[in-house]
This record gives C-alpha cells, structure tokens and sequence, in this order.
C-alpha cells in the first residue's frame, strides 16, 4: 500500500491539521513537536522525539551517483530511507526498485508524486511531501488519495449459474459510497476475484446501499491492499478492502462492518479463455456482477454467454501472499 509522510518544518498548526484531515500516513516536524500534533490527531510522527526517530529509525540519504545505490539497498533493509538530491528529475530510482530497495522519495509537488508513483510502473511504496502551502498539499492528498495504480481486469463468460443451497453470506459495509461500475473483487479462488457491484443501484424492493457490497459466503477471498487477499471471514472493522471500477481503477476503502447471516447461495461459473472460474453469491436479485461495460448485471438474470469482469492472476498465494508455487482449487 503506498504511504505518503508529509514534512511540516517548520512547525505549522494548520498544515498538520490539513495533513490529517487529506489522510497521511506520517508527518515529520521539528524536535519538540511531536506532542503538540498527538494533541491535534492519532497518526504517526517522525522526529528526534517521535514514534519513528531521525537517524534511529529514518535515515536521510543524499543521492548523488549510481556508486550509492548498493548502500541505499543495504540501508534500506533495517532503516526508513529517505532519498535526498540535488535534482530529483536525476533520482536512479528505476536502478533501486529494480533492485528491491525499499525507499522513500522527496517530492516538492503533485506532478513529481504521480510521477514517483509511476516509475516502472509499480512506482516507490513511500514518498515525504514537501508542500509549498496549504492549499497544495491538500490538493495533492485529495488527488493521490484517489488515484491508485489499476488492476487488469478480464472479460469473463457465464458457463453455468446453480442453486446450491444455504450458507453463511457476508456484507461488507464500507465507509465509502461507490458509484455505478464499482465493487469488491470476490471470489473462491485468489487467482480469479469475480468484481461484485456495490447495492448502488435503486429497485422496487430496497433502498439502494451505496456503501455495501453483498461480497458471497464466508470462505470466499477478496482483494486488500499490499497485493494481499483475506477471506472475506477475516475482515473486521478498521480493516481495509480495494474498492474496483469497471476500468480496474481502485481505491482503498475502509471496513464499517461486517454483517454475516444465513441466506441461499448460487455457484455461478464463467470462462476466461480456456480456465475455469467459480464464486458463490446470495440467490437474489439485489446482488449483482459487473459487464465488461460498468453496467451492473443481476444473478437472477443471468444466463450462459453473458459477459462479466474478472481480475486474473497466474500466481498462487499462501496466507494472502503471491508465491511462486503450483497451486490447483476446485
């Protein structure tokens, strides 16, 4: 999951409260300080006095060859390091995620933190924000907040939809509302999430719940940030889940509340090219996949040949984590 600290030194009230209400990750402020923003918000400090200490903890690096990129990696291993520069458009940062190191970038403005993002496309994880002002930084948190890299998603085809009988179903009720196109990615086999619509759309019966997802039964995993998965079980509030659109843009969402009852199930199964994929859903008209187009498609109606949105991976897991391992579900 990418972090993103932001640097108030010299000390500014506002900034730090700008910096907590946009939803950073840390904030670095000067020796004495770190009370005064545990006395504005729970998050964490970086300082000489702070929950992570300058020069224990967080190292600052200044970058000035590719002859410091075998240090950094060594560095990086036991300490947080921050990158410091006197060009940052020079930054071999391509030569250090290539070579696994784990590095926070400085960046001075919104268009250097997408770009940091982006570098090889899996971008750093981390970045410390310099902000010129109040009003850049809370532009910046509100757009990279909103902005995570994408998932491939694949045009799957309905093969089969059966009635299998009861079973423990979880809805995931989240702190944010979701729009047309966007759900949870579920399913019974981490290497094919089905993308579940979020109950955003209105009918005759209930309430449109923009908030939830109505995910499947309680073995079933899902997508979580950090390239990781959880059975759905597992999720309880504070956690957070990736919300998916139709075009594999994610956010990340946080957990309200789980709420787990017994309900019908159908087994629903799809084709992607030559493989085979399953998820189970609540046998009614309220839960609803995704078409390849954002349209939310109801189960009660779906029928072999129909077309809906797939996440893919070729990879198995182990508790969660991508491993390089042969792994066969059914």
């Amino acid at each position: 999951m990418r972090k993103i600290w932001v640097k108030v030194d010299p000390w500014d009230k506002q900034m730090v409260t700008t910096a907590l209400e946009g939803g950073a990750d840390g904030i670095i402020v000067p020796p004495g300080f770190h009370e005064k923003v545990k006395a504005l918000g729970r998050i964490e400090t970086i300082s000489e006095d702070g929950d992570l200490k300058i020069g224990e903890d967080v190292i600052f690096y200044d970058i000035k060859s590719g002859d410091d990129e075998e240090t950094i990696v060594k560095l990086s291993q036991n300490k947080r390091v921050i990158l410091k520069c006197r060009d940052w458009t020079i930054i071999p940062l391509e030569n250090l995620i290539a070579k696994g190191a784990d590095v926070i970038a400085q960046v001075n403005s919104l268009e250097e933190a997408k770009t940091a993002f982006g570098i090889l496309e899996k971008g750093v994880s981390h970045i410390l924000f310099n902000p010129t002002d109040v009003n850049a930084l809370k532009t910046a948190l509100s757009a990279l907040r909103s902005i995570e890299a994408k998932i491939p998603l694949e045009s799957a085809e309905i093969t089969a939809i059966q009635p299998v009988g009861m079973g423990d179903r979880v809805c995931v009720d989240t702190c944010t509302s979701m729009t047309l196109g966007q759900g949870l990615l579920v399913g019974n086999s981490s290497s094919a999430l089905f993308l579940v619509h979020a109950e955003s759309i209105s009918n005759p019966y209930v309430a449109p719940r923009p908030f939830r997802v109505n995910a499947g039964p309680v073995h079933a995993y899902t997508r979580v940030p950090g390239g990781k998965t959880k059975y759905l079980a597992e999720l309880s509030a504070g956690d957070q889940v990736l919300i998916v659109d139709f075009n594999g843009n994610i956010t990340t969402g946080t957990v309200g509340r789980l709420k787990i009852e017994k309900r019908p199930l159908m087994l629903v199964t799809a084709a992607v090219g030559d493989k085979r994929v399953t998820t189970l859903l609540q046998n009614a008209e309220t839960i609803r996949l995704t078409h390849p187009d954002g349209k939310a498609v109801s189960v009660v109606n779906l029928v072999p040949g129909d077309k809906v949105l797939l996440a893919v991976e070729e990879q198995g897991r182990h508790f969660g984590h991508k491993i390089e391992e042969t792994i066969t579900e059914k």
